[in-house]
């Protein structure tokens, strides 16, 4: 029984040490790793509400910290912030030892108060996959060194604050599915995208110029924002090849020129192309399938296409737009399948609807100022106007 004791005190003392080791290995960060996240937390505080940082304590082990992820020793994810919605989110900088996490694959964080520029360190995060630090208040350029990092896939830094163009190194970059930069005040042209794989670009709400160059958009985008802008030129040769559209916003620019008939065949389910300098017929192919389109506030003329009865809200409002209007969109808003039909603003010169037809009340119509007396009284946005009808000298003297 004596003789057992030694051999049993032997084995306890081994398995405490293998769970010791065990713990220690786990528990080991790479100190350039450890050292980073002491200078990035030391740049940011959480705002009035947010306990984000509470379990940053650096006498523990860092991977456990809210927002940090590891693999083996090293921080391959980095999350700043409270996800929930409604999280107050962080004030501060972000530090340029963010460079020092050369493993890391995703960076984000949530909407706060994160003011200054973006670190140049950032182009050595070789491994970045995922960057999104949207709705803060990050200011100056983007860095031209974002080129760098050809293996981002997504990059978002959508309402913020920044200027200057947005570097042509970042449409180089061989892996982006996402581009948003949306809501800040970027100037220049759009640079050319070259990724095979990009599916989304969001550019609205900047202060972007100049023309798209028919080689400027992959043919894999899917879901195309660029509203709000300075853009020029003519879209007809982009446009042609953007066969895998669902989304498409073109409006608030200087745009010119005819849009092709093959664009109302994609899979779109929202055409916003409103407020330009479109000019010519709009010619679909066929039944258009588009739940809403807006082509209001332009210079289109020539005759309405029938084709467009099928859409649900159509804005063709504010254009050149001559002749009768299609009989079939008269059968489809009185079947309630036509919710907004905007008409107001042309040159049409006749509807064939009974004076004492009732429009549902989940559809609207509105054909004051053409070159006809509406034939019944419908109510339209109070931007339409108060004259009924266009002024005869208009209509016979405008030639289409």
């Amino acid at each position: 029984m004596l003789r057992t004791r030694p051999v049993l005190l032997f084995l306890m003392i081994s398995q405490l040490f293998i769970f010791r080791s065990h713990l220690l290995a786990s528990a080991i960060l790479d100190p350039i790793d450890f050292l980073a996240l002491q200078s990035i937390r030391k740049a940011l505080d959480d705002l009035p509400g947010s306990n984000y940082f509470n379990s940053w304590d650096f006498t523990a082990d860092p991977c456990n910290f809210a927002g940090v992820y590891c693999s083996a020793d090293k921080v391959v994810a980095l999350n700043l912030g409270d996800p929930r919605a409604g999280s107050p989110g962080l004030t501060g900088r972000l530090d340029p030892a963010i460079g020092k996490l050369t493993a890391l694959a995703e960076f984000t964080a949530v909407p706060g108060r994160i003011v200054g520029t973006l670190p140049p360190t950032l182009s050595q995060l070789i491994n970045l996959r995922f960057l999104a630090l949207s709705r803060n208040f990050i200011s100056g350029e983007l860095p031209e060194s974002l080129g760098q990092l050809r293996g981002l896939q997504t990059l978002d830094l959508s309402y913020n604050q920044l200027t200057g163009s947005i570097p042509w190194s970042v449409g180089a970059l061989p892996s982006l599915s996402n581009v948003i930069l949306g809501h800040n005040s970027l100037s220049g042209s759009v640079p050319s995208f070259v990724s095979q794989t990009l599916t989304r670009i969001d550019l609205k709400h900047n202060e972007l110029n100049g023309s798209l160059d028919s080689t400027s958009l992959p043919p894999s985008i899917q879901y195309l924002s660029l509203s709000w802008n300075r853009l020029t030129g003519s879209v007809f040769r982009v446009l042609t090849g953007l066969n895998r559209l669902n989304y498409l916003d073109l409006s608030m620019n200087q745009l010119t020129g005819e849009i092709p008939g093959c664009l109302f065949t994609f899979p779109i389910t929202n055409l916003q192309l409103q407020r330009n300098l479109f000019s010519g017929p709009v010619q679909p192919v066929g039944q258009v399938t588009i739940q809403a389109v807006d082509l209001s506030f332009n210079r289109f003329s020539g005759q309405i296409s029938p084709f467009f009865s099928s859409v649900q809200s159509l804005y063709l409002n504010n254009n050149r737009f001559m002749g009768k209007v299609p009989a079939s969109f008269v059968d489809r808003l009185l079947d309630a399948s036509i919710q907004i039909l905007y008409l107001q603003h042309n040159y049409l010169t006749g509807i064939e609807i009974n004076p004492t037809a009732e429009i549902p009340p989940s559809s609207s119509l509105c054909l004051q100022y053409n070159c006809m007396v509406p034939p019944l009284q419908t109510p339209c946005p109070l931007k339409a106007g108060t004259q009924k009808t266009r002024p005869t000298g208009q209509c016979i003297e405008w030639k289409g």
